[in-house]
């Protein structure tokens, strides 16, 4: 996993993500915030828990070109929560990701998904405030 801790607003990260996803070559998908989406169920999340789907689009048909079971691991996905008084971006690695898939041609495209990411979150996390 693939973690980074942040002291910024929840507004100011969030933003800062946003333009770290884009800055990489990846898109936002879908953002889930589970904490709005349990309230409207009737339930209580008392932490801040977001998670933003992610794509690059080239990268992504690389992988599913080859096998589509991979699909099952895709889109990335990149949780914002709040920890200790401050919030944590984490991801799950994709190199460890493609292990079932018995691919190991697609470690090259992984390794560098799983880079890009890292690049994303770093410069959301201590990026301008």
């Amino acid at each position: 996993m693939i973690t980074v801790r942040s002291r910024k607003s929840l507004d100011q990260l969030c933003k800062d993500l946003e333009q770290a996803i884009a800055d990489n070559g990846f898109s936002v998908m879908v953002m889930h915030d589970l904490q709005a989406k349990l309230k409207a169920k009737g339930v209580t999340l008392e932490h801040t828990c977001r998670i933003y789907e992610v794509c690059n689009p080239q990268q992504a048909k690389a992988v599913l070109d080859r096998d589509l079971a991979i699909s099952t691991v895709l889109p990335c996905r990149i949780s914002l929560y709040d920890k200790d008084g401050e919030f944590e971006l984490a991801t799950l690695e994709p190199t460890q990701q493609l292990g079932p898939f018995a691919c190991p041609d697609l470690e090259p495209i992984a390794k560098e998904v799983e880079d890009r990411l890292h690049c994303i979150l770093t410069a959301a996390a201590n990026g301008a405030r």
